[in-house]
């Protein structure tokens, strides 16, 4: 439950922030002018304000669709991402945004508007070519889907723009709101797992693996496109057991021919990411292992990655057809 909601003066009375307001009427209102009032400002402690965050309703007002990193997408040549919020409702231990930001309270952006003005034209440029926008870059696409009514706007959007493609990544089960729309082939909801070893240890607050594949199943039956993503993918002494469990799992209920797409890469962060994290968490025996530094990227050594890699590929290569493979190539 949030602590507290902090309103830019400025967006009051706009839809969305009176929704929010409505739904969380139970709790303090503060006002402010900026969000970066409260989010930027430094010797914030993440840890401490995660375990109660607030809720900040705000308005984005430059940014509101950037290049995706290079690597980062399923092949295609034109790739961006958008934020309608920053910070996730889930607590995973190797999340970089714990690494990104001073602060763990919750950045809702309401002005959709702006966002669905700026996808338009980044499309229109690229003519009638494919171009890709991925949520769930700086949050998770869905889990706070019952407060902002993200697909709700979004998802008509992208149906609306011929060439665009749009990726929503996720760990929630929140989908009611998809399956009462009309599935659009152009949308691709994105699933993230992890096995269970490092679920249970590691991703805090995140439903169950086997909640996450029903909703996906559910999404998939309805007629959605789905994918999966194997990203992070975290060493430990039982991980080749735990990923072949998982597997097991999903596609005991998932039909491998119907995935969009399945992406796969090991636990990485960049420098600067991997040090602020581990100073919130000393004792996290995640960032004790053994780590290489390459080109400003923290990972595991080579041959462990590779090794790690590539037993996984070898199982997934069981279940999926190869063209739905997407390795993953890109750094946060």
């Amino acid at each position: 439950m949030a602590s507290c909601i902090y309103l830019e003066s400025g967006i009051r009375h706009h839809p969305l922030a009176q929704n929010i307001l409505e739904r969380l009427h139970r709790l303090p209102v503060i006002e402010i002018e900026h969000f970066g009032e409260v989010f930027n400002p430094r010797a914030q402690n993440f840890r401490l304000q995660k375990k109660n965050p607030a809720i900040i309703i705000a308005s984005k007002n430059k940014g509101h669709v950037l290049a995706a990193p290079e690597g980062y997408g399923l092949g295609g040549d034109h790739n961006y991402y958008f934020s309608h919020m920053l910070n996730c409702l889930y607590d995973c231990r190797y999340c970089f945004l714990q690494g990104m930001y001073r602060s763990a309270h919750q950045v809702v952006f309401v002005n959709y508007e702006d966002f669905g003005e700026q996808i338009r034209q980044t499309a229109a440029s690229h003519g009638q070519a494919p171009v890709w926008f991925f949520s769930g870059y700086d949050c998770d696409s869905l889990a706070n889907e019952p407060l902002t009514h993200f697909t709700e706007y979004f998802i008509p959007l992208v149906a609306s723009i011929e060439n665009a493609w749009m990726e929503l990544r996720t760990k929630s089960t929140q989908v009611r709101s998809m399956l009462n729309q009309e599935p659009v082939a152009r949308v691709v909801t994105a699933f993230s797992f992890s096995d269970r070893f490092s679920h249970d240890s590691l991703e805090h607050g995140v439903p169950s693996i086997a909640k996450r594949i029903d909703a996906m199943r559910r999404l998939s039956d309805a007629g959605w496109p789905v994918g999966l993503r194997f990203d992070p993918v975290v060493y430990h002494e039982n991980y080749e057991l735990g990923f072949s469990e998982l597997l097991d799992q999903v596609f005991a209920e998932i039909d491998a021919d119907g995935l969009h797409s399945v992406s796969l890469g090991a636990f990485r962060l960049t420098r600067d990411h991997f040090h602020r994290v581990s100073r919130l968490y000393p004792d996290e025996p995640l960032f004790a292992q053994n780590m290489q530094l390459d080109n400003g990227i923290v990972s595991y050594p080579s041959a462990r990655e590779r090794q790690m890699i590539e037993f996984c590929e070898a199982q997934l290569m069981k279940y999926i057809p190869v063209q739905t493979y997407h390795p993953c190539e890109w750094h946060d």
